[in-house]
This record gives C-alpha cells, sequence and structure tokens, in this order.
C-alpha cells in the first residue's frame, strides 16, 4: 500500500535541512507539492534542487523568510499561495533547543523563542485556516518534542514553549474538526537532524559521528537514534487521506524514550 498525498500541497518551515527537508522531499515524491520556508537563501536553494531532482513533477517553492515576527509571516504566507496556488498542508517545524538553568535565562531568550515556537505557529495557522475551511479540506502538524510532556530541569524555554504548542494542537482540532481540517502534534526524540550534527561538533570530542550517534541511541530502548525519514513517514500519514480519523493527538516519535505516552 502507497501513501499518496495526489497533488496536495504542503508548506513546510525550518524545510531547508534535517526533518524539514526529509518531510519535504518524502512529501513531493509522494505526489505533492512543497513550498519550504527557512532564514537561509542558499541552504534553501539547495533543499529545492535536491528535491527537485528526486521527484522531477513536484512544484518546489523556496521562499526565505524570518517568522518570528508578524511580518515575516504574513510573507511566508503569500508567498506560499502565490507559489502553490493554496496551502492545503502546514508543518510548523522551525525552532531550536534553547535551554539552560531556570534563572539564567533572560527575557530575550524567552521571548525569541516563543516567538519561533509557539507565535509563528498561531500567525501561520491563522493565514492557512480561511482557506482550509473554505476548502473544507487541511492538516496541521506541529513538530514539538517529548519535553513537552516530560519536561526536564534545566529545560526552559523550549519545554515550555513546546507545551504550549500542545495546547494549541488540541484547542485548534477541537474547533475545526468540524470543517474537515485536522491537527496533530508530532513529539521528537534522538533523531538525526542538523541539531544533532551541531551538538556533536560542538562537543569537540575524539570520537566520529557514527561513535557519537550510538551513545546517543545507548538512552533509547530501541537502542539507536533515529532517521529521518521515519520521522517523515509519521507525517506523510498524518497528511494524507490515509490519516483521515486522526486529530487532536501528539504522537512521540521517539523510539520509546518518552516516560509519557
Amino acid at each position: 500500500m502507497n501513501i499518496t498525498l495526489d497533488g496536495r500541497r504542503a508548506m513546510i518551515t525550518g524545510g531547508s535541512k534535517g526533518l524539514g527537508l526529509a518531510m519535504a522531499r518524502m512529501f513531493a515524491e509522494s505526489g505533492g507539492h512543497v513550498a519550504l520556508v527557512a532564514r537561509g537563501a542558499e541552504a534553501l536553494e539547495a533543499a529545492a534542487a535536491e528535491i527537485r531532482a528526486a521527484a522531477p513533477g513536484a512544484t518546489v517553492v523556496a521562499i526565505p523568510a524570518d517568522i518570528r515576527g508578524e511580518q515575516g509571516c504574513a510573507e511566508a504566507v503569500a508567498a506560499a499561495i502565490a507559489g502553490l496556488g493554496q496551502v492545503d498542508i502546514l508543518i510548523n517545524n522551525a525552532g531550536t533547543s534553547q535551554r539552560g538553568p531556570f534563572l539564567e535565562v533572560s527575557e530575550a531568550l524567552w521571548k525569541d523563542d516563543l516567538d519561533l515556537k509557539l507565535m509563528a505557529a498561531v500567525r501561520l495557522c491563522r493565514g492557512v485556516l480561511p482557506g482550509m475551511v473554505e476548502r473544507k479540506w487541511g492538516r496541521i502538524i506541529n513538530v514539538l518534542n517529548i519535553g513537552a510532556k516530560a519536561p526536564a530541569a534545566g529545560s526552559a524555554p523550549t519545554s515550555i514553549s513546546r507545551a504550549a504548542g500542545m495546547a494549541l494542537t488540541k484547542a485548534l482540532a477541537n474547533e475545526f474538526a468540524p470543517h474537515n481540517v485536522l491537527v496533530n502534534a508530532m513529539l521528537v526524540g534522538i533523531i538525526e537532524s542538523d541539531q544533532w550534527v551541531r551538538r556533536h561538533a560542538g562537543e569537540q570530542r575524539n570520537i566520529t559521528w557514527e561513535e557519537w550517534k550510538a551513545e546517543q541511541g545507548k538512552s533509547v530502548p530501541l537502542g539507536r537514534m533515529g532517521y529521518a525519514h521515519e520521522f517523515a513517514a509519521q507525517a506523510l500519514l498524518l497528511a494524507s487521506e490515509m490519516g483521515g480519523y486522526i486529530t487532536g493527538t501528539a504522537i512521540n516519535v521517539d523510539g520509546g524514550r518518552s516516560p509519557v505516552v
């Protein structure tokens, strides 16, 4: 059984690297069209070229935008609609993992984190929902992490903004279900992505990437880090007609690592 998107059009933030790129590529290979949103124009163009090569029939739009503010979100939505014709699927994937001892987290860091992870999702949802409601079809997937359910010590502000994203998911799912707009969250565990590559480099230890990955995988019941394509496959299901009875959920994609189901 193949899961297809049948020409559906997806807007994916944080779409130039890591999980965002993996989702965009899989969506395009599955019959969808994609608009990639990220800040770096060079990385965006490279990602778009990669997807076009993998899925020649797909429309791929690269949108350089900073979505931490209202204007950036509005411009990104307008560009996605202009490039694709409409947005059927929104993937709120942009974000970083900012954390530290609570008393050391500055007001500026709190604001930056909430603007990027919570308010950007709010603004982008407001931008695409009217069209989804009008067409009686839509999918929104908020990419969070397992700290949203089980925040650790020293995990602010990221776990707080992610928990707010989980509440946003449920509120929107309940409100827009009568319009056939399904809203879900996917909670990331330890999965290969650009953030983990940077973390490995930042530790400056004399071990290879493969050795370092094996170390990280020891904390996962499955015994390994996840792969980006495994995460993308879950997103594809939720975005497709095959996921048509799933809404208001926060699904752990973490190899069993979260203590909270």
